[in-house]
């Protein structure tokens, strides 16, 4: 090794879904909405103003926040955006955990979150699930620099009860604790209201799922509005333009559209709920998912072999091998006529 590679901070990245290049593929690996985004959206690009794009963007992106900020009843101090939610994570990530206290986080969640901690060189534990993937709340009842909850929880789709939450967030108001809302459309069942009550409460929410805006790259945090300035604060200090012109208007004309959303929501959920049926049917097992997919594990057939298989036939889901989950597959919920094609398959494989 040269001595320049002694200084380069050296992490371990985090390993997206698969992209496939083809486009005859059934793609259930990544969780996108498997709908279009609402018509506004599409007029906004349409009858876009490219004499815009010379300027910059507006740094505070006001049009943005303040449509969010009434959508939740807040103010728009209490709202911050960034480029995807993974760019709002990770700046939460450098601007609050610097105690030199471990962070806590569960051993089975969303695997950007121990790549963070390594980058930014914050200490970390991760708290393991019990046997049926769900938290124990007396784990984060104890020193720490930090803690982080997926709500519901990836990959594994579990829903935490808010009371449990509120408890968490109670007994740790010396540092910040974020809920990763990424998939709580499809339940409904959000912490956002906490916000006035903890003024140490981070709740971080997406455009990519339940709002079919994954290509955008547009994620939120809402907070105090303390909390939410130290965020814009280090934002600010590491790239003042993040969001471009674009974006911004299109995640306005998205929120513009409450009964598209909520039909799209429907749709997903009724999607979900028969999938549940069909995937018990064929010999899975899995827990009660409140999100947009399913995790699920094969009574009799190992995880890998389905998903080679699977793949082979040109249909994406997404398998770890790694340990408690390495028996288990991800399957995003898609249209219905594409979970009809991975039924289909599964039954004449697995029988």
């Amino acid at each position: 090794m040269k001595n320049w590679e002694n200084h380069v901070r050296k992490v371990v990245p985090y390993v997206a879904g698969e992209q496939p290049k083809e486009q005859d593929v059934i793609k259930l690996n990544t969780n996108e909405n498997p709908y279009p985004p609402a018509p506004g959206v599409e007029k906004v690009i349409q009858n876009f103003d490219c004499e815009v794009l010379r300027k910059y963007p507006d740094p505070d992106v006001s049009a943005l926040t303040s449509a969010l900020a009434k959508q939740y009843g807040l103010d728009r101090g209490q709202v911050f955006v960034g480029v995807g939610s993974d760019d709002v994570l990770a700046m939460s990530f450098l601007t609050f955990f610097n105690s030199g206290k471990p962070v806590l986080f569960p051993d089975i969640t969303y695997s950007f979150y121990d790549v963070w901690a390594d980058l930014y060189r914050i200490p970390y534990e991760c708290q393991p699930l019990d046997e049926d993937f769900c938290i124990k709340k007396e784990d984060y009842m104890k020193p720490n620099g930090g803690i982080v909850l997926a709500n519901p929880n990836a990959p594994t789709g579990v829903m935490t009860e808010l009371a449990v939450i509120e408890e968490i967030i109670a007994a740790n108001q010396d540092v910040v604790v974020i809920v990763d809302e990424a998939y709580v459309d499809f339940d409904g069942r959000s912490c956002v209201p906490l916000i006035e009550k903890y003024d140490n409460l981070l709740v971080v929410q997406t455009f990519s799922k339940s709002r079919a805006l994954a290509g955008m790259r547009i994620g939120y945090a809402m907070g105090s509005q303390k909390l939410i300035q130290y965020l814009k604060d280090v934002k600010f200090s590491f790239n003042s333009y993040t969001m471009n012109a674009l974006t911004i208007a299109a995640g306005v004309a998205s929120l513009a559209d409450e009964a598209y959303f909520r039909q799209n929501l429907a749709k997903v959920v009724a999607t979900r709920e028969r999938a549940k049926k069909e995937l018990a049917r064929l010999g899975f097992v899995f827990g009660d998912s409140k999100t947009n997919f399913i995790f699920a594990a094969h009574k009799t057939v190992p995880a890998q072999e389905i998903f080679e298989a699977l793949r082979a036939s040109k249909i994406y889901v997404r398998h770890w091998n790694k340990p408690r989950i390495a028996n288990y597959l991800r399957i995003s919920v898609g249209t219905d006529e594409e979970m009809d094609r991975l039924f289909a398959f599964l039954e004449q494989y697995l029988t």
